[in-house]
């Protein structure tokens, strides 16, 4: 079994930070590509940030320069660090890895349950 963990959401200000976190974990064989999506109240989900295992980085231009993402592929997580917070920011984020489970030959995607994040003054 696999499954992605989430934390680090929560209510900031306008111009704020927020740090979120996403540990793969179960029989995992290797970690492929690991991002970052969010839907936001009547929007569609959309790829925030996503970053592969080379280090090779993708993201939405309405983030590119107010947020970063990484990994730690010691222990399976990726991170996503969100600066300058703005109210259209407002949404609920989920985590996204393509792994590879023991005893297998393919890859598969993994979802988190989401966690909220909510930029308000």
């Amino acid at each position: 079994q696999v499954q992605l963990v989430e934390s680090g959401g929560g209510l900031v200000q306008p111009g704020g930070s927020l740090r979120l976190s996403c540990a793969a974990s179960g029989s995992i064989f290797s970690v492929y590509t690991m991002g970052w999506y969010r839907q936001a109240p009547g929007q569609q989900r959309e790829l925030v940030a996503a970053i592969t295992s080379s280090n090779r980085r993708n993201y939405a231009d309405s983030v590119k320069g107010r947020f970063t993402i990484s990994r730690n592929n010691v222990n399976n997580t990726v991170y996503l660090q969100m600066d300058s917070l703005k109210p259209e920011d407002t949404a609920i984020y989920y985590c996204n890895a393509e792994i590879r489970q023991i005893g297998t030959v393919y890859e598969l995607k993994y979802w988190g349950q989401g966690t909220q994040v909510t930029v308000s003054s």
